[in-house]
């Protein structure tokens, strides 16, 4: 049977969240699904670094970080490695990426990724710069290298939209696809209808959680942009760049704005979409749209995240969940990692 060796690349609400399950489910996941694992190692820039062949005891790792915010004090292992030396020199099998996001330029995340492919190794990730940027590289460096590659989180966290489109309606003949793929800008304007204006709603966001101090990625539309392009690069067989795809978030939209499309029988919404074209190629945006009532999207309030599908055959398949957040993102990489251990028992 075989063991899967977990190194994490990154430890922090993500990482934490997906061990959290893990230790929780050691025994279902056994006896269900078969799949032994162990962690044999952690690397994050601000947490420390720890690596033991033998497995770590996760609960520890997670009692000191709730303790000291760090895991230096781990008593066994080898500690100091970066990430580059945790991923290749480890004897893990299976790499779990979770480290920051940079849309921009997908690093240090690309550098960890290539990496570990070329070590051989199985990857899941949530971060979405590299697949969203260098996808179809890393796909074909996974084949080249025999390893599985996952990436569900990168989109709605733990809301199967990549699986749904890739496997579920494979088929289908996707026409298009469009949805609400950021819970912030959602959570916005669902409290701008009820009266708030954008700076209150931002700052009730903010201190709620849902917003970070520097809001700009989600309300200027940049985390949807990654979104969209790795749906239509991924799901609809695109080769579109961040550059390509024309983007504008929720800052202009005024009370006004609301009110109005109130009286259309409408409901504005941050839309990130992706479209064949008549000649066959793939359009995609980010932009605000106001949605008739009666469409599934206009129904989807507050910080939750809804993606509809357009097919030949079915019409179209929405699905909603929640996009973010510790446990949902966990279960996302969970999702992956069985997906990649039922691939190796084959």
């Amino acid at each position: 049977m075989t063991e899967l060796k977990i190194a994490l690349i990154g430890f922090g609400v993500v990482g934490q969240g997906l061990v959290e399950i893990l230790l929780e489910q050691k025994k279902e996941l056994k006896v269900k699904y078969g799949l032994e694992f162990s962690v044999v190692a952690v690397s994050d820039t601000i947490k420390g670094s720890i690596y033991d062949e033998t497995g770590l005891d996760i609960q520890k790792l997670l009692d000191l970080v709730k303790e000291t915010g760090n895991i230096n004090d781990y008593p066994n292992g080898v500690k100091g490695w970066d990430s580059l030396k945790t991923i290749k020199e480890t004897n893990s099998n299976l790499i779990v990426e979770v480290s920051w996001t940079d849309i921009k330029t997908g690093e240090p995340a690309i550098s960890h990724v290539k990496a570990a492919l070329k070590s051989q190794k199985h990857v899941v990730m949530t971060n979405k710069g590299p697949i969203a940027l260098v996808a179809r590289d890393l796909l074909s460096l996974a084949e080249a290298n025999n390893v599985q590659i996952r990436f569900e989180g990168t989109v709605l966290s733990g809301t199967p939209a990549i699986n749904l489109g890739l496997n579920n309606l494979a088929g289908s003949k996707i026409s298009k696809i469009a949805g609400i793929v950021n819970g912030t800008t959602n959570y916005i304007l669902t409290e701008m209808e009820k009266g708030l204006g954008y700076d209150e709603a931002l700052k009730q966001a903010q201190d709620l959680g849902y917003a970070e101090a520097d809001p700009t990625a989600d309300v200027e539309g940049y985390d949807a942009l990654g979104k969209i392009v790795i749906l239509a690069n991924v799901v609809m067989g695109g080769n579109l760049t961040k550059d390509q795809v024309p983007r504008q978030g929720i800052t202009k939209i005024t009370v006004k704005d609301i009110e109005d499309a109130k009286k259309e029988g409408k409901r504005w919404k941050l839309i990130a979409g992706a479209e064949f074209k008549k000649d066959n190629s793939i359009e995609a945006y980010v932009r605000p749209e106001k949605i008739p009532l009666d469409h599934p999207l206009a129904a989807v309030t507050g910080p939750i995240n809804a993606l509809t599908y357009t097919t030949k055959y079915l019409g179209d398949v929405t699905i909603v969940g929640p996009g973010a957040g510790r446990e949902a993102t966990g279960f996302g990489l969970l999702n992956d990692i069985l997906d990649i251990y039922r691939y190796i028992k084959k």
